[in-house]
């Protein structure tokens, strides 16, 4: 399966990451492929638990994109 992520710069150093279609899905990594890696392994545990409740949520088509807002 594939999972959309959101990679995030966390203001204290280092990387967490998100899955919007496992909410409550997150982790953390001090450099890129560490966070990536670890959210891996978020998303099997994520998924395992899931499993039990017979609920798999499927990803959804995200658009993830940047837009410019004129500054005041």
């Amino acid at each position: 399966m594939e999972y959309t992520i959101i990679l995030h710069k966390a203001e204290e150093g280092g990387y967490w990451v998100e899955v919007p279609a496992l909410p409550g899905c997150y982790s953390q990594g001090e450099t890129v492929e560490e966070a990536m890696e670890n959210i891996k392994e978020a998303i099997k545990l994520h998924l395992e638990d899931l499993k039990e409740e017979k609920e798999i949520p499927e990803d959804r088509d995200f658009i993830i994109s940047r837009i410019s807002v004129p500054g005041t």
